[in-house]
């Protein structure tokens, strides 16, 4: 039996972009405490405790911070998870996130 042979060709795909990036943004309250923003950002957000503490100053004093720029999968999982975590806690905290420019 005479084998066939293919006429199709596989095309390389050149034309990747980078995924878009998202800001995590943290907005402050007046009844969320310090303490419990510091232990978020180290625990969702991965900061080590003087980049958390900054970070905190920052939302305390200008009214809201970026806490990180992530991929849109990563930024909302992050958002959800450290929105939980305050609700759980029993705060009103509030994060979005919203493309970086």
């Amino acid at each position: 039996m005479p084998q066939q042979q293919s006429s199709t060709r596989q095309r390389e795909r050149t034309d990747y972009k980078e995924p878009r990036h998202y800001r995590v943004i943290l907005y402050n309250d007046d009844f969320t405490t310090m303490e419990f923003v510091v232990k978020m950002l180290t625990t969702v957000f991965q900061k080590d405790i003087v980049e958390a503490e900054t970070l905190m100053l920052e939302v305390h004093n200008k009214g809201k911070a970026v806490a990180g720029i992530y991929t849109l999968d990563i930024a909302a999982s992050k958002v959800n998870k450290a929105t939980k975590m305050a609700r759980d806690e029993g705060f009103p905290l509030r994060l979005t996130y919203e493309p970086q420019e």
